[in-house]
This record gives structure tokens, C-alpha cells and sequence, in this order.
């Protein structure tokens, strides 16, 4: 696997670690600063959802780490391409539904680094 594929692949992987942390574990604390615009009691009343939502961005972060660690490079390469386009997906319906942050936060790094892959 070239570089900066493996570069991409990891920042995006490492990019829903944080969100995983963030929902999971710091949803009425810190996500109250990277949500802004929300009573506080929103993140009290939605901590369990939250939590769900994080534990969804962890699987994409474990798969795509699975990727890289991949020896066979056709299986290395089939399995990131599905787990950056769940990324893409859900970064094309959060930015649509919830927020046009989400777009450029979730979905365009997922872009790069489909088009990364495929052109190595």
C-alpha cells in the first residue's frame, strides 16, 4: 500500500477514534463545545444516543485500521474502499441532515483517500 493511501486511510480512521471518544465519553462535556448552538440539556438528554452513534464511528474506524493491516493488497484494498465508502455515505447524509460541517469533517477526507486508493 503507497503512502499517502496508508496516510489517509489512518487519519480518517484516526479522525473517528476521536469521534467515538467524543460521543462515547465526552458528550456533555467537550461535545458541548464541538456542537454549539444546543441547550445544555440536550447533551444530558441525549448521552445514550450519543454513545450509540459513537460506537457506530468506532466499527468504521476498526475496519479501516483492519485495512491497513492487511497483507493480501486486493483483500487490503476491497476492504478500505468499503469502509471509506460507509464514511463518504454517512458524511454525504449528516451533511444533507444534521450539519454542512459534517460534509467537509466526515465525507470529504473519506473522498481523498477513495481517490488516493484507487489511483495507486
Amino acid at each position: 500500500m503507497k503512502t499517502t493511501t496508508l496516510i489517509l486511510i489512518c487519519f480518517v480512521a484516526l479522525e473517528h477514534l476521536y469521534i467515538l471518544w467524543l460521543e462515547m465519553f465526552a458528550w456533555t462535556t467537550r461535545g458541548k463545545k464541538a456542537f454549539k448552538g444546543y441547550p445544555d440539556d440536550f447533551f444530558v438528554k441525549t448521552k445514550s444516543l450519543a454513545a450509540n452513534q459513537g460506537l457506530y464511528n468506532g466499527f468504521l474506524s476498526g475496519g479501516l485500521i483492519w485495512s491497513v493491516l492487511i497483507r493480501d493488497p486486493v483483500w487490503s484494498f476491497q476492504v478500505s474502499i468499503f469502509f471509506l465508502a460507509c464514511v463518504f455515505i454517512a458524511g454525504l447524509y449528516g451533511g444533507f441532515t444534521a450539519s454542512k460541517s459534517i460534509f467537509l469533517i466526515q465525507a470529504l477526507p473519506a473522498a481523498l483517500a477513495i481517490l488516493v486508493t484507487v489511483l495507486a
